[in-house]
């Protein structure tokens, strides 16, 4: 049955706005709590943060923002802002599919036939209602997401097989599509066959054949999917690739850039700056929020090949340290849980788990280069 449009308050979208910035329960949650769209929970929270500098502006900011031009300037500026326009737009589409949705307005003046358009996504795709997750699917997600630190080579087939071997009975496709929802895909070489965004550089590897011995010489980062007993959530980790200590990190229920920039200021701030910063290709990674950040602290930038997992190793034993060690054997209920555990877990790694790779010090002993000091929890 067609579902009627609906007007939601001033009030309402605040409120639920409010509830995402606190981010204690994932968009799946608000979504059934609140009855309205993931993509639109998104929207509201990304406006009330760009909108937010508006209640502390003077009045004579105030006044100069609303301060209307005469005919000829508006004339003069039509060459600029076409410029402009086109260089916005060009930027846009330069994110991923779902970041492209989050920046539907549906209240702007303009059509959304037409910001789909500018944005280069289908209409149909813009008004889609996705259904919360089924418990059954999560319980399939966090398997998967088991196989796949032990067999990262599978790929949706042999991840099908493997779950069929297992009693599970589940088609290609649809494992193809939580893999998709969990940000996890096949390792193995492939041909060059598509070209990343001109508007998302794509830059080289520095770390082959370098010596990487001493802290704050390379950084490093990854994200990865996190379940929890209901829903699921993401964590970013900075590394420090010498001495394995954790910088910072932060959890998100959505797999956009901030909470990967708001990580990245943290380290920067707490430690100072490295020589190279390696990442992967990923958007969050790719995205200018996060490479100007890199560029400002003049910080060289690496990225991992395609597909090359092993370029950025140690980051890959972090995620299967934290897994296998912690989130596998605590399974959490909330967003503010899974915070609390993760980062309780995180400061065990970096004071008091030794590593063999270490000379079986704790990474804080290395990075600090300070004598072990066994210290109540």
């Amino acid at each position: 049955m067609k579902r009627t449009r609906r007007n939601h308050t001033a009030a309402f979208k605040a409120k639920v706005a409010l509830a995402a910035i606190k981010g204690e329960k994932t968009l799946a949650e608000l979504s059934v709590q609140y009855d309205v769209h993931t993509n639109q929970i998104t929207q509201w929270k990304s406006e009330l943060i760009m909108r937010s500098t508006e209640i502390f502006a003077t009045a004579a900011e105030r006044k100069e923002a609303a301060a209307v031009p005469d005919i000829g300037s508006l004339h003069a500026k039509i060459g600029q802002q076409a410029m402009e326009i086109d260089f916005l737009g060009r930027r846009a589409r330069s994110y991923g599919r779902c970041e492209r949705k989050e920046m539907i307005d549906k209240t702007h003046a303009l059509s959304v036939t037409r910001q789909a358009a500018l944005l280069e996504l289908s209409r149909s795709n813009v008004y889609y209602l996705p259904k919360p997750v089924p418990e059954s699917d999560l319980a399939l997600m966090r398997r998967m997401d088991e196989l796949h630190l032990e067999y990262p080579f599978a790929g949706s087939r042999m991840l099908r097989d493997m779950l069929g071997l297992e009693g599970t009975e589940v088609g290609r496709r649809h494992v193809g599509t939580l893999m998709k929802k969990m940000g996890i895909e096949a390792i193995y070489r492939k041909r060059n066959t598509s070209k990343p965004h001109p508007e998302n550089r794509i830059y080289p590897y520095l770390l082959r054949n370098l010596v990487i011995d001493r802290p704050n010489q390379v950084w490093a980062t990854d994200l990865t999917y996190i379940p929890m007993r209901r829903g699921f959530v993401y964590l970013v980790a900075i590394v420090d690739w010498a001495t394995r200590k954790v910088l910072s990190h932060r959890v998100s229920i959505s797999m956009t850039a901030d909470f990967c920039v708001e990580a990245l200021n943290e380290a920067i701030d707490k430690y100072g700056t490295p020589d190279i910063f390696n990442s992967d290709q990923g958007s969050q990674f790719t995205s200018h929020e996060f490479t100007s950040v890199l560029k400002e602290n003049n910080i060289q930038i690496s990225m991992d090949g395609k597909g090359r997992w092993v370029d950025n190793v140690f980051v890959e034993r972090l995620w299967r340290s934290v897994k296998y060690e912690h989130v596998y054997l605590h399974a959490c209920d909330s967003v503010v849980e899974a915070r609390r555990k993760l980062g309780s877990y995180l400061d065990f790694f970096n004071r008091f788990r030794p590593h063999s790779s270490l000379d079986r010090k704790t990474p804080d002993m290395v990075y600090f280069d300070t004598p072990y000091q066994l210290q109540a929890a």
